[in-house]
């Protein structure tokens, strides 16, 4: 049996993450679902470690001593990006929003709780099924697994990835005909004088072009350098002291997810120098060290998997996930689309709401992109669905889910 060190486990997972981007490129349902390039290669090794399991062969072992650092520098970074300042552009609706995101994320868990008892399955299954992995996506999901399993739930990280991805599939699916439906039934028409949504995503093909056009010089690049060493130094100083914190709260009691002191100091670096200027940050480099670390994070968690803990788990999870799916749906038909204006951005947000509660982010615009490229430019649920899912919603959700561990262990 080959066993990799640390450092060979992630080099390892790069590889299998660059085939990831590879096979995503040409698979275009991959595309389309917008199913994440760590997922799909660590996947490739969960699957091939699942077959090694039939014939009761272990080819590798994986050292995941990085796993932890590399998931705590990830949330690290969403905490970089809660700045106040954002707040104030969309105000209210951004909000309302978020109200509505972390009201049905208990309804999820609640759900989850009752189906849970219904199987005769422990408590924690439910929760695990329910916001974890649907408001907060693989990366949420993987990142509790461990704690769901200490606290008795078997194969919690098979069942993760399970419920996620299932969750990503029907994000992409139900998000634009549900939204359809809404725009043809109440009659809604993006609002005249718009000539383009100033929060489309931008084609990162001909982002990267646009900027290999551009000239650099010595000065800039070192700039550049600079600035993605300074944004690279507090992200680690946010690591350190919200390792402290954590530690606190632990010792005191109170169970946090391990990466909740690391964001509330990287939140509290972030506002400080909106303020007064004084880290001069990068938000960019700070997301590119976040996506960079999700990447690594994912698809390692991923090729350590135990696919086979799925064994009895599939009927639980279908019915759940039908269940789950309806609650998020009704919820869209009627109050959020309501709430939000009535309107035709308003239907676009309920689409991104479906995207984000049952997947990620990433299904949330891919969702919103296609509405728009068929009836219009909807700019405020561009600038109100992307601000809630990307980062606001992980604050609320990992306090969520932190009250029921600790209500149900």
């Amino acid at each position: 049996m080959l066993s990799f060190d640390a450092v060979q486990t992630v080099a390892c997972g790069g590889l299998f993450l660059l085939a990831g981007y590879a096979i995503r490129r040409h698979v275009p349902v991959l595309a389309r679902f917008s199913i994440p390039a760590p997922v799909i290669g660590g996947l490739l090794v969960a699957l091939a470690m699942l077959a090694f399991h039939h014939w009761d062969v272990t080819p590798v072992h994986f050292d995941t001593t990085l796993e932890q650092p590399l998931m705590i520098a990830f949330f690290t970074s969403i905490g970089f990006n809660a700045s106040a300042s954002l707040l104030k552009v969309g105000g209210r609706q951004i909000l309302l929003f978020l109200a509505l995101a972390t009201v049905i994320g208990v309804v999820q868990n609640l759900a989850g709780i009752g189906l849970a008892q219904m199987f005769g399955l422990p408590s924690l299954f439910g929760v695990i099924t329910g916001s974890v992995t649907l408001m907060g996506g693989p990366a949420t999901g993987m990142a509790f697994a461990p704690l769901f399993a200490d606290a008795g739930v078997h194969g919690a990280a098979s069942v993760a990835l399970a419920n996620a991805m299932a969750g990503i599939v029907l994000g992409s699916v139900i998000g634009a005909p549900v939204a359809t439906m809404l725009i043809e039934r109440l009659k809604l028409r993006h609002m005249d004088g718009q000539t383009g949504d100033p929060a489309t995503p931008v084609d990162p093909a001909a982002a990267t072009a646009e900027a290999a056009a551009l000239p650099v010089t010595p000065s800039s690049n070192d700039e550049q350098v600079y600035a993605g060493l300074r944004s690279f130094v507090f992200v680690l100083i946010a690591m350190a002291v919200g390792a402290w914190i954590s530690g606190w709260m632990s010792g005191a009691g109170i169970t946090l997810p391990s990466y909740i002191g690391a964001m509330l100091i990287g939140a509290l670096i972030r506002n400080v120098d909106d303020r007064y200027r004084v880290f001069g940050l990068s938000p960019r480099s700070i997301d590119t060290i976040g996506n960079i670390s999700l990447s690594l994070f994912l698809v390692i968690a991923l090729m350590n998997l135990h696919l086979w803990d799925l064994s009895g788990l599939a009927l639980p999870l279908l019915v759940t996930l039908a269940v789950q799916t309806v609650i998020v749906v009704a919820f869209c038909c009627w109050p959020l689309v309501q709430l939000m204006g009535r309107d035709y951005d308003a239907a676009v947000m309920a689409s991104g709401f479906i995207g984000f509660m049952l997947g990620t982010t990433a299904n949330a615009v891919a969702v919103m992109s296609s509405l728009t490229e068929r009836f219009g430019p909807a700019p405020r649920a561009f600038l109100v669905a992307p601000i809630v899912g990307a980062f606001l919603m992980d604050f609320t959700n990992a306090l969520i889910i932190t009250g029921f561990v600790n209500f149900l262990k």
